[in-house]
């Protein structure tokens, strides 16, 4: 494989997670805005979005502690869709909530995997390089 091909697919696999990480963040904040709809007054509107909005803050900080710590995105962000699908199966089950399952889940495990890859591929290339 040439070097410059290298050196493209080595920054892919870099901003990949971190691009689709924040893209993810963004995607879950969307749900909050359901609390629009509600009426509520200013402050309540407030700690309605607040709360709502706690997974996805939780998430952009893991993205941030990603940045330079790969195995971390990675270990968290699959957590975080196991997670989901236990709390989806902990309800009745209704056919709808595969889709559900398969957009969260399917987004939180592609950025994990995402991380991981990078991860295993910079410890590889530390050990090359030593």
């Amino acid at each position: 494989m040439s070097l410059e091909k290298n050196k493209v697919i080595n920054q892919l696999i870099y901003w990949l997670p971190r691009i689709l990480g924040l893209l993810f963040v963004g995607f879950l904040a969307l749900f909050s805005l359901d609390i629009f709809s509600m009426g509520l007054r200013f402050w309540p509107t407030v700690l309605g979005l607040l709360i709502h909005n706690i997974p996805a803050l939780i998430l952009l900080a893991i993205i941030i502690v990603s940045w330079k710590y790969e195995i971390v995105g990675g270990i968290v962000f699959v957590l975080f869709g196991l997670t989901y699908i236990a709390m989806v199966l902990n309800n009745p089950f209704e056919w709808y909530m595969l889709f559900w399952m398969l957009e969260i889940s399917g987004g939180a495990f592609l950025v994990g995997i995402l991380f991981l890859v990078n991860w295993r591929r910079r410890k590889r290339q530390k050990l090359i390089n030593d």
